[in-house]
């Protein structure tokens, strides 16, 4: 009798839930698919797993008040019309992508240096806060109390003890542990505002109404709304004390001088706004000194309260985009079919396309789900290489040696659909020149992973990776 009722009630849910599912505007028939089995074929589990997971709810009042302060912010934040120069053909389309996605446009006069691979990067950003003069602005997904940390934490609290303005953000999972760090107390004791970006706050009530797992991954430093500090790198040791086994990480950090910083700052006080409800937009009206004749560039930010593109569409129009050399380097691979088609396309149809993973991921199931694409990438063409000596963190695309994008975003739904990610779109041969040389270092310290490898593996191994590449829909 129980169990007979049990199951009419689970299946009217399945059947409900999956109605739902289908209802949803916006959602890829893949992952349609993909949740309507988990539902109908994990009895309850499935259920409970797509009301958690299954979709990107956020509380109403809080996105409206990001699209008012985004809204308000990008219609202030108009571009010197000299800054504003037709891109050059072959960049065209990835430009007017990107401006659709994030809204900004493509902008000249920067200038912009990768900082070396060690740690070294942190101390080029500390050296470049004690020359602040008005404002330092920081926002950082991981910030350890490690040596590099602990640096950038003393930097903040003696710029705020000559009176330098410095607000802090770090997100409320990513850094957790700083936030009840000595550091974090000192920064505050000091004078700096510092702020948790969306904390869990009550988890199981919470839920009801917002994705527990939504994560701000930005990582931005603007000094002075003149000179900006972005990348893959968090604000931590190389070592990367949290998860030792896995280090060094491998990251990417670059500086940037010109008006694309203010671009920077836009993203950076659209999150402050809506996080302390301060109302900084006259910030926007100090205008960055331009660099002659300057690099071009563009920021490109997403989050889960857009809806007009990810990401990942910024990416595959890049891809689309090259000609001869693609060269992708990034830790997480779980595309989504656009981008993943993109990339094997481009080496079918003869660019010399080259990809630079990791050997040994941080995460077990994204690694096994990256593994599932691997053959299908090698059988198209792709060169594809597996970083050795530690974890190569670093997020770059550069192509026929004259664009290249960095930033936070990994190539993977997280990154695309749940988290805040801000990129940099550049159209620079120099610039371009120097992350390829970096992507060299890369492959020099790899070893390229065959067709014959693939087919060697297991048949367990193969059959792990391949079902969890299926349900890439879902990770």
């Amino acid at each position: 009798m129980w169990t007979e009722t049990f199951a009419a009630l689970h299946y009217g849910a399945a059947l409900l839930v999956s109605i739902r599912v289908l209802l949803r505007p916006r959602l890829e028939p893949t992952v349609r698919l993909s949740w309507i089995l988990v539902i109908e074929l994990v009895p309850l589990v499935g259920i409970i797993a797509y009301i958690l997971f299954g979709e990107i709810r956020m509380r109403g009042a809080e996105v409206q008040k990001m699209a008012d302060v985004r809204d308000r912010l990008s219609g202030s934040f108009q571009p010197s019309p000299e800054l504003i120069r037709d891109p050059p053909d072959y960049a065209a389309p990835i430009v007017a992508t990107n401006e659709v996605i994030g809204g900004m446009a493509a902008v000249s006069g920067n200038a912009m240096a990768l900082l070396p691979e060690d740690d070294s990067a942190i101390d080029a950003l500390v050296d470049a806060m004690d020359q602040a003069e008005d404002h330092i602005h920081i926002l950082f997904y991981i910030w350890l109390d490690d040596t590099s940390g602990r640096k950038v934490a003393e930097a903040t609290i003696r710029a705020a003890g000559r009176g330098v303005r410095v607000r802090a953000i770090i997100d409320a999972i990513g850094s957790r542990a700083f936030a009840h760090s000595d550091s974090w107390a000192q920064m505050k004791a000091a004078g700096v505002v510092c702020v948790e970006a969306l904390p869990l706050g009550l988890p199981v009530i919470g839920a009801l109404f917002q994705r527990m797992d939504l994560r701000n991954h930005r990582k931005i430093v603007v000094i002075d709304n003149a000179t900006g500090f972005t990348g893959s790198r968090n604000c931590s040791d190389k070592a990367f004390a949290v998860k030792p086994k896995f280090a060094p990480w491998v990251d990417i950090f670059m500086r940037i001088d010109g008006p694309v910083v203010r671009q920077m700052q836009v993203i950076f006080l659209q999150d402050w706004i809506s996080y302390t409800g301060e109302d900084l937009g006259e910030m926007l009206d100090l205008v960055p000194a331009i660099s002659e004749p300057g690099v071009a560039a563009q920021i490109v930010a997403t989050g889960p309260d857009r809806r007009q593109g990810s990401l990942a569409d910024s990416m595959t129009a890049l891809v689309y985009g090259a000609r001869e050399r693609l060269t992708i380097t990034t830790p997480y691979y779980v595309p989504d079919a656009a981008l993943d088609s993109a990339i094997r396309a481009a080496a079918r149809r003869g660019v010399e396309v080259t990809m630079i993973l990791p050997e040994r991921n941080d995460s077990l199931v994204v690694q096994a789900s990256s593994q599932g694409f691997y053959y299908g990438l090698v059988n198209a063409g792709v060169r594809l290489y597996l970083f050795k000596p530690g974890l190569l963190h670093a997020k770059i695309i550069t192509a026929d040696g004259r664009m290249a994008m960095i930033g936070s975003a990994n190539m993977d739904r997280r990154s695309f659909e749940l988290n805040y990610e801000m990129n940099v779109f550049v159209i620079d041969r120099d610039v371009t020149a120097s992350l390829v040389a970096r992507q060299e270092t890369f492959i020099a310290r790899s070893r390229q992973l065959s067709r014959e490898d693939i087919l060697g593996w297991s048949v367990w191994r193969r059959l792990r990776n391949n079902l969890l590449a299926l349900a890439a829909p879902l990770l």
